[in-house]
């Protein structure tokens, strides 16, 4: 329920809203005046204040002041006199949220209240999510039990605080993302945007306007001005993924604004300053993309200030079973399941899985179980089938006697081969942990060829 407090020097006046108030089932609290308002802030907290601007004593604008300096996430609306509305407009100025004139109409005043606690609500989630957000990336929450991580973990501390541009190297699936999010939670920079684009899932021209933004008429269905990522993201950072994939063209771009702070948007003719701080990811070695002639040379050096390599799950076994705990955390969560807990087979079968997609397998895998699982405990035969055969447990999921032809019966040759082509797609999605780019370089054909053939696979 929300609490409003009202304030009026005249008890007729408190009366009548109180009662008003109350009966769309608000909690009203009734102050005679500005001081007495005080007295009651300093114990209560409220969501809405509902003030009077002229009253005996303290001034509805001077209670409006003290409030707006010493106490926060209290929305305030003013009421005012007919013919004061010079008087009401200083009172939005000095941080109220509206103002209603006397002699008010009921429908008019409870619309404001409710558009006020609307607003107070959205205020407080918003500054929750955002606490959350830090809170997620905050060093101490990453999965950090192998030297490795722990080496990336201390690189973290050294580098944020710091504006240096960063390449973080490693294979899909290894977490480049989070580390790049807890580089931008750690620094000076976390209370502003963090924005990412991923170089490889647009083509060239959508890219560049993308990156940099474009003016009317730029191209055709440029229909108005587009300010690109570079410009939004004044103050931030800008995480470029998956960099190796970025056209020759736009690395001439970027390289132009790394060195002279700015950019120019396409089809304009002038220099926009640019303050952001440049990540990159890629699980591509540039410098053998370099000897290609795919992948400018002096970019590379401009963008690997400070290389930061995230060693693939394998390498790290220590993680394996940490992240698998904090992966069922995470899931059971909201749900009508306490916990659970992996039992020795399972466990054994995890840390000898060679997890070619790394953690997001990890976590597939974990989601995988539980929802197969009927009990508080994870064992072994509820994991994905190619963790269990590549453990030496000996679990069986298919007996060797079933006829691998027998479900075909009565299908087509093209609806057959249809069958098997996708069976074979979700089985290298698996094996690539869900990265559908990934996927799709492992079958040699193109992201959207990958779409087309799995139309029915989540975006």
């Amino acid at each position: 329920m929300s609490k409003i407090l009202l304030v009026d020097d005249e008890p007729s006046i408190l009366s009548v809203l109180s009662t008003l108030l109350k009966a769309e089932k608000y909690d009203v609290t009734p102050a005679l005046g500005g001081e007495k308002a005080l007295e009651i802030l300093k114990k209560e907290k409220f969501n809405l204040m509902l003030s009077d601007i002229r009253m005996n004593g303290m001034s509805g604008l001077e209670l409006l002041k003290h409030c707006n300096k010493n106490i926060s996430d209290m929305v305030i609306i003013m009421l005012t006199a007919y013919g004061s509305v010079e008087t009401a407009i200083q009172a939005l100025k000095l941080g109220a949220f509206d103002y209603v004139t006397k002699p008010f109409k009921l429908d008019e005043l409870l619309m404001t209240v409710q558009r006020a606690l609307e607003y107070s609500k959205a205020i407080t989630e918003n500054k929750e999510l955002k606490t959350q957000i830090k809170t997620r990336y905050m060093l101490e929450n990453i999965i950090a039990e192998s030297p490795a991580m722990q080496n990336v973990c201390e690189m973290i501390k050294r580098v944020a605080p710091t504006d240096t541009t960063i390449l973080i190297c490693g294979d899909s699936g290894t977490g480049k993302e989070l580390v790049a999010r807890a580089i931008h939670a750690n620094s000076t920079r976390k209370d502003k945007k963090f924005m990412a684009v991923n170089c490889a899932a647009l083509p060239e021209a959508l890219l560049e306007s993308e990156m940099f933004g474009h003016v009317r008429g730029a191209f055709t269905g440029a229909t108005s001005d587009k300010v690109g990522l570079f410009e939004s993201a004044k103050g931030g950072t800008i995480f470029l993924d998956e960099i190796s994939s970025m056209p020759l063209s736009i690395q001439s771009k970027l390289l132009r604004m790394l060195q002279e702070h700015e950019i120019r948007r396409v089809g304009s003719n002038e220099n926009v300053s640019i303050d952001a701080r440049i990540l990159t990811a890629t699980n591509v070695p540039l410098e053998q993309m370099i000897k290609e002639g795919l992948f400018r040379e002096d970019l590379y050096y401009r963008l690997s200030v400070i290389p930061l390599t995230i060693r693939p799950l394998r390498e790290r076994v220590e993680d394996i079973i940490p992240l698998a705990n904090h992966f069922i955390a995470k899931e059971v969560q909201g749900t009508d399941k306490q916990s659970a807990l992996l039992d020795k087979e399972a466990t054994n079968a995890l840390q000898k899985y060679r997890w070619p997609g790394n953690v997001r397998e990890l976590e597939n895998a974990i989601k995988h179980a539980l929802t197969f699982t009927t009990n508080d405990t994870i064992k072994v035969d509820v994991l994905p089938e190619r963790i269990i055969e590549s453990s030496s447990i000996g679990y069986k999921q298919n007996p060797v006697n079933i006829d691998p032809f027998s479900a075909a019966k009565g299908l087509s040759l093209k609806n057959f081969l249809r069958d098997k082509e996708q069976k074979y797609l979700r089985q290298v999605l698996e094996q690539c942990g869900g990265d559908k780019e990934a996927a799709a370089k492992k079958l040699k054909i193109s992201l959207a060829t990958f779409y087309r053939k799995m139309p029915d696979i989540e975006e």
